[in-house]
């Protein structure tokens, strides 16, 4: 049976667009739309969709309004916030996902041609229509075969190194925001090292959330710029558009931003950031893999367990999408699986006790 779509948003065109797009896909079918979030909440029960896109600004009932009033009355259906590239946009999207909204893409902008933005769409919003209703599942058959997913941990595994951790990585997508929050109010507020993140968001996004996520610990927080030095108890978010990679100059370990080109269709990605953290810190890394659609990360987080660094995950139970750890664990590359809710423990965990074995010695 094909997954019933409900598009609500108040430009008839772009409604129109949705439903020509979505109605490609053989495995799809809009079943109905709605101008605002009161149209789309009286159409529900009858409709009975089987995920919920959704703009952000609208008359009657924004967004926002609509999700909370959804999850009243459905705590399961997927939703998927369809968001303009703005500061309020990107606001209203991030209180959206703290209030129950799964996933969000970011409306075309800047496309020169309706084929371009279709394209854009299909890659973007029908990947995660597909994955949230339970079409597509995982995919391993794409994992490069530098890394096959029937090698066993045992196979593919080098001793771990007995250097202090000195940085922590983090790369997360699908679900992410949500996710992160949780982490970082268990988090002390005192760490011995610098912390990473990439965080799939465009760049309107990052800034915006970086600010919310200091608001949760005692870790300072930044949305970062090219050339910040690192240092411990702070934690740097990749600004959308920019890949975010470190580099060593002279004694310090400093930021660089880049944008080449995209990897795995995202930029900021994972995969940049963990071959330069392997590249300058080897054994003496973690590198944690959370809730996410697709592979990136795999990669980096071979080269980090190729220098005998570590490489934990987020647990499938606990993840909106096990696209990225589970590349990761299906590879045979990760030390440990654990809920989203012992993950900040278990981070200081092994960061205080590879600090200790220094001390030790």
């Amino acid at each position: 049976m094909k997954k019933k779509v409900l598009v609500v948003d108040d430009m008839a065109i772009v409604r129109k667009l949705l439903t020509d797009l979505i109605s490609e896909d053989p495995q799809l079918e809009v079943v109905g739309v709605a101008a605002d979030g009161k149209i789309a909440l009286s159409k529900l029960g009858q409709l009975k969709p089987d995920i919920v896109i959704l703009d952000v600004e609208m008359p009657e009932m924004n967004g926002l309004e609509t999700v909370q009033n959804i999850r009243k009355i459905d705590a399961r259906i997927p939703i998927v916030m369809f968001s303009a590239v703005t500061m309020s946009g990107a606001q209203v999207t991030l209180d959206a996902l703290n209030s129950g909204a799964n996933d969000y893409v970011t409306k075309p902008e800047k496309m020169t041609s309706i084929d371009e933005s279709k394209e854009y769409l299909r890659r973007s919003l029908i990947s995660k229509i597909r994955t949230l209703t339970g079409l597509d599942q995982i995919i391993f058959a794409e994992v490069p075969k530098t890394v096959q997913p029937e090698r066993t941990p045992q196979a593919v595994l080098p001793p771990l190194s007995n250097r202090p951790i000195e940085i922590v990585g983090i790369g997360i997508s699908t679900g992410g925001p949500n996710a992160l929050m949780t982490l970082f109010s268990g988090m002390p507020s005192r760490f011995s090292c610098p912390i990473v993140i990439v965080q799939h968001m465009p760049a309107t996004f990052t800034k915006l959330f970086a600010d919310r996520l200091g608001t949760v610990t005692g870790l300072q927080v930044k949305e970062a710029q090219d050339g910040d030095v690192l240092e411990p108890n702070t934690v740097w978010l990749a600004p959308g558009n920019y890949h975010m990679v470190l580099r060593r100059e002279g004694f310090k370990t400093v930021i660089r931003l880049n944008q080449n080109p995209e990897e795995n269709f995202c930029r900021p990605a994972v995969d940049p950031l963990f071959r330069s953290i392997a590249d300058i810190y080897g054994g003496a890394s973690l590198g944690v893999i959370m809730t996410g659609m697709g592979q990136d990360g795999l990669l980096g987080a071979e080269d980090i367990r190729r220098r005998g660094g570590q490489i934990i995950l987020q647990d499938e139970s606990t993840s909106a999408v096990w696209g990225m750890p589970g590349a990761c664990y299906r590879a045979g590359i990760s030390n440990d699986v654990f809920p989203l809710e012992q993950l900040a423990f278990e981070i200081s965990r092994r960061v205080e006790a590879s600090n200790s074995r220094k001390v030790l010695n």
